[in-house]
């Protein structure tokens, strides 16, 4: 299993290309926003001979959704997330204005299936466990290779921080309650990827993330 990230738009958000042995590849969290951006993402499929099967979304933000109509429109593979979610994804261009974006940079969609707790994405030896983890979004979700000790964890967590909660849909309480449950209860030596920047440990978290440490 490899693991390839783009850095993408002006919320420098982590959109990650995973790829197995026979080189298929999936997509998380596509938030390719300018052309030349699309671009990249696109050629670097193309020109390592991988096989885009899916595209899945840890929460459909607009800054991790940028690119789902574009995806849908190059390889005619639609994203899968939580349903709860599908209301961002349809509302993009509004939610891009009032982020100050040009709102006809994006085009809004919607999900070509929808994910939940218990789902298993496969991707041949690749196995993704889906973990409803709301909090950040309503429709929150975790994707987690139990083989290689790996979580996606979109904007639930953080190195030493959380996501936001006071977006529509977000709940304080709630994503420490489940980022305990979900996250703490994993294997120290897991590594979560972010939505954003660097990736961490669930034992680094455990003993540093004050957000997890409160009582």
């Amino acid at each position: 299993m490899e693991i390839k990230k783009f850095i993408f738009n002006p919320f420098q958000e982590n959109t990650y290309l995973v790829i197995n042995q026979v080189k298929e590849c999936l997509i998380i969290d596509p938030g390719c926003l300018e052309q030349r951006e699309k671009e990249e993402l696109a050629n670097y499929i193309t020109e390592n001979g991988l096989m885009l099967k899916r595209v899945i979304n840890t929460h459909l933000h607009l800054d991790h959704a940028f690119g789902c109509y574009f995806l849908n429109k190059k390889f005619g593979i639609a994203t899968e997330a939580s349903q709860k979610d599908e209301p961002l994804l349809e509302r993009i261009r509004d939610y891009a204005a009032a982020f100050g974006l040009e709102p006809n940079f994006v085009e809004p969609s919607r999900l070509g299936g929808y994910l939940k707790s218990g789902d298993i994405v496969k991707l041949g030896e690749v196995e993704l466990e889906v973990l409803e983890n709301p909090g950040h979004s309503m429709g929150g979700l975790l994707f987690y290779e139990r083989k290689e000790g790996i979580v996606f964890v979109g904007d639930s967590i953080f190195k030493g921080s959380i996501g936001r909660t006071d977006l529509p849909g977000g709940d304080y309480q709630q994503l420490i309650d489940n980022l305990r449950k979900n996250i703490l209860s994993l294997p120290k030596e897991t590594i979560l990827y972010p939505g954003h920047g660097p990736s961490t440990t669930v034992d680094w978290e455990r003993c540093h993330n004050s957000y997890l440490q409160e009582l």
